[in-house]
Formats: C-alpha cells, sequence, structure tokens
C-alpha cells in the first residue's frame, strides 16, 4: 500500500508524546514531506521508500539543533519503527492514515 497521503504521529521521547501531522509523498523510490507539529513545521530530508519500508531524516531546532532519522513500515492505514534522537538515543514512532 502507498505511503502518500497525511498520517497522524506519535513520537515517544524522553520529554514524553510528541505528537504531529505527516504529509508523506513518493515517487520511485523517493520519498518527501513535511512534519507539523507544536514546534513548528519541518522538511523531511534524504526521504526512500522500499516496498513498505520509509526512511527519512528531519532536522529540528526545537527544544534543541539535532537531526532525526526515521526507519519506518507501512501496514495498511498503520504506520510503525524507531527514530534516532543524535545523541539522546531512540525513541518509537506510530502513525495513523488521516
Amino acid at each position: 500500500m502507498s505511503a502518500d497521503g497525511t498520517w497522524n504521529t506519535t513520537m515517544n521521547t524522553p520529554m514524553g508524546a510528541q505528537n504531529g501531522t505527516m504529509t508523506l509523498s513518493t515517487e520511485g523510490g523517493a520519498l518527501s514531506g513535511k512534519l507539523v507539529s507544536p514546534q513548528g513545521e519541518i522538511d523531511l530530508e534524504d526521504g526512500t521508500i522500499d516496498g513498505d519500508n520509509l526512511t527519512w531524516k528531519a532536522n529540528i531546532t526545537s527544544p534543541m539543533a539535532m537531526t532525526l532519522e526515521f526507519s519506518a513500515k507501512v501496514d495498511g492505514d498503520s504506520m510503525s519503527g524507531d527514530v534516532k534522537l543524535g545523541a539522546f538515543g531512540n525513541a518509537t514512532f506510530t502513525g495513523t492514515r488521516a
């Protein structure tokens, strides 16, 4: 199933659950999109898609500057995966198609 569309996401970070809305678009093996959260709007970078597997990066500036590295798997109208939080370890995240 395609990852294209809008997703409601929750990232389980050391600072608690962070909710957002992510819009994804695929073309061939490329993935692009945006993540909108209370901290602002972030463009997704270096996105790839291989079957149901997705990877991308997001550079955040709040609460501090770091690059988040995501890996996820789409299963119908749900998504789950892991995110590397720079020097702060890893977190899990989930998404449901909006």
